[in-house]
């Protein structure tokens, strides 16, 4: 049970399919394949885990949703606006809004091509070459544990967007103490029950 996360893209599989056809035969090309995986401005997605006392979160964004641009920050404003973004996104338990939980971050990992010149190095990450030249994405992948696991009732998104307010929606996968549920939760309703 180590990486929890390891399994989702699979197991999702069924339930993106699912919701593919209820939406009848004129939507189905839209929806089939916009809803995973397209680079989406304003569009984010989370997917989260709880298993015990341990919680992990997968949250992947466009750059442009959460500094407001995608291109290497050559300026000093751009650098400042990526070092804040990295600061916010290493917060996770008031991003989250997790402090009900008891929840200590055991790991916190960030990976964007816009991080990577930090240090100069033009070995570069292998992930990185993927997104360069159009879209530069964020992830973040974290992992808590939750002294008090079962207080957690909910997650709660409305900090994340409050902070990136270029952020309009976050297509989320949860896996629960209550089987899984696929939703999207926005700034007006940033809130999903476990």
């Amino acid at each position: 049970m180590r990486h929890l996360l390891l399994a989702l893209p699979f197991a999702l599989l069924p339930l993106v399919a699912a919701q593919a056809h209820e939406h009848g035969h004129d939507h189905d090309h839209e929806h089939s394949h916009d809803s995973l995986g397209a680079h989406e401005h304003g569009v984010a997605s989370l997917n989260a885990a709880l298993d015990g006392n341990l919680l992990e979160l997968q949250f992947e964004s466009p750059a442009m949703n959460l500094v407001g641009f995608e291109h290497a920050a050559k300026s000093d404003a751009d650098k400042a606006k990526v070092a804040a973004a990295k600061r916010e996104l290493e917060q996770p338990i008031s991003l989250f809004a997790l402090t009900s939980g008891d929840c200590k971050a055991t790991e916190v990992e960030l990976q964007s091509p816009l991080f990577a010149d930090k240090a100069h190095d033009h070995k570069h990450d292998h992930h990185d070459h993927k997104h360069e030249g159009e879209h530069s994405d964020i992830h973040a992948h974290y992992r808590f544990e939750c002294a008090k696991a079962n207080e957690l009732k909910q997650l709660d998104l409305a900090e994340l967007f409050k902070r990136f307010p270029a952020t309009e929606k976050i297509q989320v996968q949860l896996i629960g103490p209550n089987g899984q549920q696929g939703v999207e939760l926005t700034p007006a309703q940033p809130r999903l029950s476990f």
